[in-house]
């Protein structure tokens, strides 16, 4: 099966006070995704539905701020960038379990909480960016390591959220000695310091500093499109996407998402909201904002996404993978994986 994915993210020009008063017709968002990337969504949202949306856009501290505020807070749904957030807005109490044939319908179950407390809206797969020139049209995870590359490899830092996904991924399916040789090896194959972010390796692919980088697909979209400016389409035009897979899996593919708040004032809209979301419309919209995969399938993939293939996503599920993330993170630390030549 075809599976589809989009980003999610939510702008305001205005902030909430920690007591603005339900209304009828409304729903309040808090996210911590970066703003301006889906108000045509919700713009469309209100035009067919009548009701108003509102946002919050808060880069850190959403689960303190939802604590704080506490039963009077206005938030209706919370939003994260990634798997391990919706969990943690699920572990602090901040949540409450929906039940919905529409979502339940529309999204894979291992793309969602079994119990409905969290519910994926967007993917982006990890990928590899490739030379253009490079004999390579496939490749797994577990070749990352393969001394073909020693030296020609580039990544962002080991620590940052869509790496240590990777690896407790890995770590979940190899155990742990695998896993720390495997990421000495990855190590081993970087041609200059794990740093910067994932559109950095399409330009120093460009430049001629490496073969191949890690990086997520959507970023990708961003720079072929034009939308990250000339430059960044030259980057795009010097690379190939391979979409990866782990042996006798699929391609790792991580989420943002939402949930709706344990004290919404309308819960109904935030469920409406949701459900009009994982729509075949929303999902478009999600594809042609921001490049990622729409998670219903059948929703369309963005033409220049679709062009890596068809994706088939990992089964085994973010919830199996979490409890691997701290472990990964200090395994990342213990082969001094962001320091280069050590």
């Amino acid at each position: 099966m075809r599976t589809r994915f989009k980003p999610l993210c939510l702008v305001s020009t205005i902030v909430l006070a920690a007591a603005v008063p339900a209304l009828a017709q409304e729903v309040n968002i808090y996210t911590t995704r970066e703003p301006g990337l889906i108000q045509p969504i919700l713009d469309a949202f209100t035009a067919e539905t009548g009701v108003a949306v509102n946002t919050v856009f808060l880069e850190s501290g959403l689960i303190e701020r939802v604590k704080a505020e506490g039963e009077s807070s206005p938030a209706d749904l919370l939003m994260a960038v990634d798997f391990g957030a919706l969990i943690d807005l699920v572990n602090a109490g901040v949540t409450q379990p929906v039940k919905s044939e529409v979502l339940e319908g529309a999204i894979p179950a291992s793309l969602r909480d079994v119990d409905g407390n969290w519910f994926a809206l967007s993917g982006r797969a990890r990928v590899v960016y490739a030379a253009k020139e490079l004999d390579l049209d496939s490749i797994t995870y577990e070749q990352l390591d393969d001394e073909a590359f020693r030296g020609k490899l580039c990544i962002r830092s080991g620590q940052h959220p869509y790496n240590t996904a990777m690896f407790a991924a890995y770590l979940a399916k190899h155990g742990e000695e695998a896993t720390k040789t495997w990421l000495e090896g990855i190590k081993a194959n970087q041609a200059r310091a794990a740093a910067g972010g994932d559109r950095d390796g399409a330009r120093d692919i460009a430049a001629g500093v490496c073969d191949i980088a890690v990086a997520n697909s959507y970023y990708f979209g961003l720079m072929a499109s034009g939308a990250g400016g000339d430059e960044q389409k030259a980057w795009s035009d010097a690379v190939k996407v391979i979409l990866p897979t782990f042996e006798g899996g699929g391609t790792l593919v991580n989420v943002s998402g939402a949930a709706v708040a344990a004290h919404a004032p309308n819960r109904d809209e935030a469920i409406q909201l949701l459900e009009y979301l994982v729509s075949d419309a929303a999902q478009k919209l999600y594809a042609e904002a921001n490049f990622e995969y729409p998670v219903s399938a059948t929703a369309e993939v963005h033409p220049i996404i679709a062009a890596f293939g068809t994706l088939q996503p990992d089964s085994q599920s973010l919830t199996e993978v979490l409890p691997f993330r701290a472990r990964a993170s200090e395994l990342v630390d213990e082969v001094n994986f962001d320091t280069f030549g050590n």
